[in-house]
């Protein structure tokens, strides 16, 4: 029986992954810790026997015997539509009182410590979180390994990438991360009957993705959603161009439908649930990384030692200041494909509106993005006299 406890556990992807590949027999979970009410509701509701803490800067120590510590900290000043502060920001700098918890554990360190995060952290000052996050893991005795992986690869039509930074103190995080490579997605599995986009962009970027959604944003507490929009060409003019609705985004994040549905008020457009969903952690992420712990492989990368030069590479190992470059895709496995139609039922859809596909358009036209054969005809076209 593996034991977990989750720190940032927002609504549980990590640890629903653990359950999936493991069943309730073989993974216990037994501390999430998370301090917005919102996602405290949805935790308590779908983990009914787990102790639910509410706040990381005052957890004391974990539950004795936890295998796993898991940590999605947040992003916010990290990512690149965040405020891009760094390490330090007072969001994501929140990650220090992983360490702080695991400098406690000193008598009795973790088997595996699991982290996930966005990938422009391997960037954002020349990569300064990632530097932050090895040289705290190497004080307290942990080697490491992460990859950045796209959620395609577990069978979601969202491409969402993300880098998993696994640890452990006895064990070899290689063995997880790096035993499985099925090579980039084949654009040739790729459905063309529906594309995904953010209206909300247009002058600098459209998130553009074929046969999926580009990664799903948070939007707001107030209960402002930012769904990205669907691009369906065969559609009938004025049904052409959609918006997924919150089960839909459920499921493009690998929970069931209506994982969130747990809020007696439904009056503000889904109230706090399009945030959560899209701060989750991808389900079948972890229930590959939950896999692969239960059963190592061997290593099937090619390596070099690392310059330290630039940004960090998309995936690496390393210890006692050693830094090893892995030749991996982000794509461990091809588990089946939903494509994306099979997620939206584009004849119930909620369209885009008049008024939000008439501002797309007024930044899409100033700028060269969005040149896909048919585009920008059928937006003029189901645009019609509101341009006129």
């Amino acid at each position: 029986m593996i034991r977990v406890a989750g720190l940032f556990a927002g609504i549980g992807g990590i640890e629903r992954g653990f359950q999936e590949a493991l069943g309730d027999d073989g993974v216990s979970t037994v501390l999430l810790c998370e301090s917005w009410d919102a996602a405290q509701k949805v935790l308590e509701h779908r983990f009914p026997d787990t102790d639910i803490h509410p706040d990381v800067r005052h957890l004391k120590k974990l539950p004795r015997g936890v295998d796993v510590l898991t940590a999605g900290f947040p992003c916010t000043d990290l990512s690149q539509a965040g405020r891009t502060a760094g390490i330090g920001g007072s969001a994501s700098g929140l990650v220090t009182h992983v360490f702080d918890v695991l400098a406690k554990q000193a008598k009795r360190r973790l088997p595996w410590l699991l982290i996930e995060n966005v990938p422009n952290m391997l960037a954002l000052d020349n990569g300064k979180a990632m530097s932050y996050l090895v040289q705290e893991l190497e004080s307290l005795g942990y080697r490491w390994a992460y990859r950045t992986v796209d959620s395609r690869f577990t069978g979601v039509p969202q491409r969402r990438r993300r880098v998993i930074l696994l640890a452990s103190v006895r064990e070899d995080p290689r063995s997880v991360l790096f035993a499985d490579d099925a090579g980039q997605h084949d654009a040739g599995e790729l459905a063309e009957d529906a594309y995904g986009f953010y209206w909300t962009e247009g002058r600098r970027g459209l998130g553009w993705a074929v046969d999926a959604v580009p990664t799903l944003k948070g939007g707001s507490t107030l209960g402002i959603p930012s769904p990205p929009a669907i691009w369906h060409p065969e559609g009938e003019p004025g049904r052409r161009f959609l918006k997924p609705s919150i089960s839909d985004a459920e499921q493009l994040q690998g929970f069931p439908s209506g994982w969130t549905d747990v809020f007696d008020d439904s009056s503000r457009r889904n109230g706090p649930r399009w945030k959560l969903v899209g701060n989750a952690v991808t389900v079948g992420v972890s229930r590959w990384v939950a896999t692969r712990i239960a059963e190592p492989g061997d290593s099937v990368v090619e390596e070099e030692m690392w310059d330290r030069s630039g940004r960090w590479p998309t995936a690496a190992w390393g210890s006692d200041g050693k830094i090893v470059k892995v030749a991996v895709s982000e794509f461990p496995l091809r588990e089946p494909y939903r494509h994306l139609l099979d997620v939206i039922e584009p004849h119930s859809a909620e369209e885009l509106s008049q008024r939000a596909l008439a501002g797309f358009w007024n930044r899409l036209s100033s700028g060269n993005l969005g040149r896909h054969p048919g585009f920008r005809e059928h937006i003029l076209a189901d645009l019609g006299a509101a341009i006129a």
